[in-house]
């Protein structure tokens, strides 16, 4: 199965920010060993700080180039009618990840503008929750 995990604003620090709340693992440290727990697998990477570019990833890969997207938005969750609408627009499946349980968080990320336009959402596992996501679309 061809697999894309995008990550929006800020995960490019993971295993640098906020470790009390992300943990100190990077996420190309995590995508290894993720990679290697599902050889058969293609697991492709893109992260980028600019919601433009997460929209043209999505428009990019949505049409049958991957079978399944996995989606942490980061901050744009709360905030981006725009990628909400680019996940409605393709047809791959797209599971929405936060490492962090948004719901334990300030009140702020406790609404998602992606949540209703995705296949599911995954949240609060730590890296484990890329994981997961893995599974259900491998699952679907």
């Amino acid at each position: 199965m061809n697999i894309l995990i995008i990550n929006g604003p800020n995960l490019n620090l993971l295993g640098v920010r906020e470790k009390n709340i992300y943990g100190e693992t990077s996420f190309d440290n995590y995508l290894e060993k993720l990679r290697k727990r599902f050889p058969d697998d293609t697991i492709s990477y893109f992260q980028s700080n600019i919601e433009g570019d997460i929209i043209d990833k999505i428009h990019e890969s949505g049409f049958g180039k991957v079978k399944g997207i996995i989606l942490n938005a980061g901050a744009y969750t709360h905030t981006s009618l725009a990628i909400a609408d680019a996940v409605s627009a393709v047809k791959a499946p797209v599971i929405e990840v936060h490492i962090s349980n948004i719901f334990k968080r300030e009140s702020v990320r406790h609404h998602s503008f992606i949540a209703p336009v995705c296949t599911g959402s995954i949240s609060g596992f730590g890296l484990d929750s890329y994981r997961l996501a893995v599974e259900a679309l491998k699952e679907l």
